[in-house]
């Protein structure tokens, strides 16, 4: 698996019980269709919203037992019924999709976990009704691997958010450091922005780290699928680091050359 955006995680891959494929991939198509309209191709940033708020009154007309046209909610619809899935999850996706329209600039790191905390924890959690395991711990283990995935995904992609006029990066962080917009800009990398980064890698890393012990806690092929995307996401990481943060001249991406040392640290790290 890639450790990019919705492809953090599984979508309903072979080590998934069949009897929650269906269930994984209703939920990809809902969140990666959001992400899209929030994301891709050119439409203005009202056009953008409407479309998401097209999808708050699919998930309104659900909660009322209307009906739903949409075919991303026809096939989400029985999907919410039988795991009796809670809506504010999806809708938490929706306020982040659309907080990425609205917003650029995040002022601290508390106002980048919030983010965090709508636009990639509630994945996990989905994940974790699905497979009967939603206590209260871990769902809390849940959310730092989502949340140290969402991160990893904004250090890959920091040229490519530039380019969306959008800095993931804390702005009191680039303070510190030393760093100016204008470095981003010019895809400059010098000894500050190693040691910006580093230090992002570092957070990140322990949060995947403070998030592994779930790993142990679900079942069977289940497990496996969890301590792969681990897996995953440490080796980005490493690769990140090994490049010192320097996203600019090459985006670091999960190559089939990873993957020996994934399934390696997934069976036995």
């Amino acid at each position: 698996m890639s450790v990019d955006h919705y492809e953090n995680f599984p979508v309903a891959s072979v080590l998934l019980p069949a009897r929650l494929r269906e269930p994984v991939r209703a939920i990809y198509a809902f969140a990666r269709s959001a992400d899209d309209i929030a994301d891709e191709g050119t439409l203005g940033a009202a056009e953008r919203l409407a479309g998401l708020a097209h999808y708050r009154s699919e998930l309104d007309a659900i909660e009322a037992g209307r009906p739903t046209e949409d075919p991303i909610f026809l096939r989400l619809r029985p999907v919410i019924a039988e795991h009796k899935l809670p809506l504010q999850l999806f809708r938490d996706l929706l306020d982040a999709f659309a907080q990425d329209v609205t917003q650029q600039r995040y002022a601290n790191f508390a106002e980048l976990m919030d983010y965090c905390r709508r636009s990639a924890d509630p994945v996990g959690r989905l994940l974790l009704r699905l497979f009967g395991s939603d206590d209260a711990k871990s769902q809390s283990l849940s959310d730092g691997i989502c949340s140290s995935l969402q991160l990893i995904n904004h250090w890959q992609d920091i040229a490519i958010d530039w380019r969306k006029g959008r800095i993931y990066l804390p702005q009191d962080e680039l303070a510190r450091f030393g760093i100016a917009e204008s470095q981003i800009a010019e895809g400059r990398w010098d000894a500050a922005w190693a040691a910006l980064m580093d230090f992002q890698i570092d957070r990140a890393r322990r949060m995947m780290l403070d998030g592994s012990p779930l790993v142990h806690q679900l079942p069977g092929r289940i497990g496996l699928e969890l301590r792969l995307i681990v897996a995953s996401g440490l080796r980005m990481l490493d690769k990140l680091q090994r490049a010192r943060g320097d996203v600019f001249r090459r985006r670091p991406v999960i190559s089939g050359r990873d993957w020996p040392a994934i399934l390696l640290h997934a069976l036995f790290g």
